[in-house]
């Protein structure tokens, strides 16, 4: 995506003949170990163990949970978020038109990549750093209101479906635009986002970016992977599954984890051979296939889903339809492991590229950060063994947490005469999911 002299390709080592393992051994291994795991959990697994997020955890370290719950921290959050935007935006406006200019890397790398490790390891990230939430917050200031009341309040049953379209605004512009990499575009859709927010949080206040903020939902979908929770004000350590169960059930959300699982797939789709044969012989043009494709692979993710939750059984307190909703939080862990997959080595050398020419944002030789001769070292490509570990290990462990996560929702949904039975739906997708995203990695 971000080609320039002397980087490799932005996703790491090349197609299936590159890669240690063979495609055969590595799809028959993951199909096996899912299998595996859902047959051990059925039957050592017979009560759900973080239903409705019972499971409190252990308090954190008391300095740490002091120092997270101070004001200081949260307005140091703030003030870094505002200086990294305030940054990006003088690069953006003043910077080359360029691959060289460092906002390209900031905008599909740092903040599209990079937030959704920091989310992880270290919770809901952009909550805490969002510049439109310091902003709203600012006007509120001045203008003596609440920033967490707007003028009117947030409808319930728009939910997630703002960040849905938010979402898939960025993949568009990444993977289906013309030109993802002309700098007036992409400073368009940053200011449109910005714009929207902003209406938005004076609107419906910040209940509008819990819910409509595409990379405060995907960061927060992500957080709930991390180790980290604040119950009852208390920052707790605990297993990351608990936290998936807290994961609310809104509308829109599986269209969320559609968008984001859908765009994966459809990115290592549109490396591969076939892909690039279909449209070279293709009688329209190349944007219009690559629309096509990446609004089906979407609604295919979304709809495969949908039907492989309604399918299961369920207690009468629970209509058919709002069981996707219910198990949507399983496919959280998939996304992460298809990120980590897709998207390592273009985080680590993209991103290390981006560091140094952060250095010098206008190009005029300067160092402003003593990182300008930082380069990046290329490590995964010269070890591609390692690398195709690491993508299959990530896809792999991403499904089997996904099946334990799903196992732990359906006890509590199932009857109990179809406890074993009624998950079988499920797991047809995810084997699916599971044989078809290691197709699709290996093909590109």
């Amino acid at each position: 995506m971000i080609a320039a002299s002397g980087t490799v390709e932005a996703h790491g080592i090349g197609g299936q003949a590159d890669l240690p393992i063979s495609l055969e051994l590595a799809v028959s291994g993951a199909v096996a170990a899912l299998v595996v795991s859902f047959t051990v959990l059925v039957v050592a697994w017979r009560r759900p163990r973080y239903d409705a997020g019972r499971f409190a955890g252990r308090p954190a370290p008391a300095f740490l949970d002091t120092v997270t719950g101070s004001t200081a921290f949260r307005v140091a959050l703030r003030v870094l978020g505002m200086v990294i935007a305030l940054y990006t935006v003088f690069v953006a406006v003043l910077g080359k038109d360029s691959l060289t200019n460092p906002f390209f890397g900031i905008f599909y790398v740092w903040w599209w990549v990079g937030l959704v490790f920091a989310s992880a390891l270290l919770g809901p990230v952009w909550r805490a750093i969002s510049p439109v939430r310091t902003i709203n917050a600012g006007i509120a200031r001045l203008s003596g209101s609440d920033p967490d009341e707007g003028l009117l309040r947030y409808p319930d049953r728009l939910g997630h479906w703002p960040a849905a379209l938010g979402l898939y605004a960025f993949v568009w512009l990444e993977l289906a635009y013309r030109y993802p990499t002309e700098l007036g575009s992409v400073r368009l859709w940053c200011a449109v986002y910005v714009g929207v927010m902003l209406i938005g949080g004076a609107v419906f206040g910040n209940r509008f970016y819990e819910n409509a903020d595409p990379f405060e939902v995907y960061s927060s979908l992500i957080a709930k992977l991390s180790p980290w929770a604040r119950v009852d004000g208390r920052l707790v350590v605990r297993s990351p599954l608990a936290n998936l169960s807290t994961i609310p059930s809104r509308p829109g959300l599986v269209a969320v984890v559609a968008v984001l699982f859908g765009s994966t797939a459809f990115d290592s789709f549109a490396e591969s051979s076939f892909w690039v044969k279909t449209y070279q012989n293709a009688s329209v043009s190349k944007f219009l296939l690559d629309n096509v494709a990446l609004l089906v692979f979407c609604l295919v993710a979304g709809i495969l889903f949908s039907v492989g939750s309604a399918l299961t059984p369920s207690r009468g307190d629970v209509s058919r339809r709002e069981l996707p909703r219910r198990y949507a939080h399983s496919i959280v862990p998939i996304i992460l492991g298809y990120i980590v997959a897709h998207y390592l080595t273009l985080f680590i050398d993209v991103g290390t590229q981006t560091l140094a020419r952060a250095s010098d944002p206008l190009g005029r030789g300067w160092d402003i950060l003593g990182t300008a001769g930082v380069e990046p070292s290329y490590w995964f490509s010269y070890h591609p063994d390692v690398l195709a570990t690491v993508k299959v290990l990530a896809v792999v462990v991403g499904h089997v947490v996904a099946a334990v996560a799903a196992h732990d929702r359906a006890l509590s949904l199932l009857p109990k005469r179809d406890q074993i039975t009624g998950q079988l739906p499920l797991l047809a997708v995810m084997v699916g999911f599971t044989a078809g995203g290691l197709l699709l990695l290996f093909s590109a």
